[in-house]
């Protein structure tokens, strides 16, 4: 089973739906995020909630809760 399939599929964010900060880990809006939802255990996208360290993916963007922060960790269609 390749890693794609063990991923939920979330598609792109609705603007009008509940989704947390998208940032990258070296963004300085990643560090701004983490203060001001710190130790947060969950993230959203799209009104639907993942706990810390669950991967999702948006179309090709592979995107992982950090602390109540969506890091992008790389693509859906890798194994990396």
């Amino acid at each position: 089973m390749n890693a794609q399939a063990q991923r939920t599929q979330v598609g792109a964010p609705d603007p009008n739906a509940k989704t947390s900060l998208i940032a990258e880990e070296m963004d300085e809006e990643y560090d701004v995020a983490r203060l001001a939802v710190p130790g947060e255990p969950v993230c959203y996208f799209n009104n639907h909630q993942f706990g810390h360290g669950q991967e999702i993916c948006s179309g090709s963007t592979r995107l992982q809760c950090r602390h109540g922060v969506w890091l992008r960790t790389g693509s859906c269609y890798t194994s990396s």
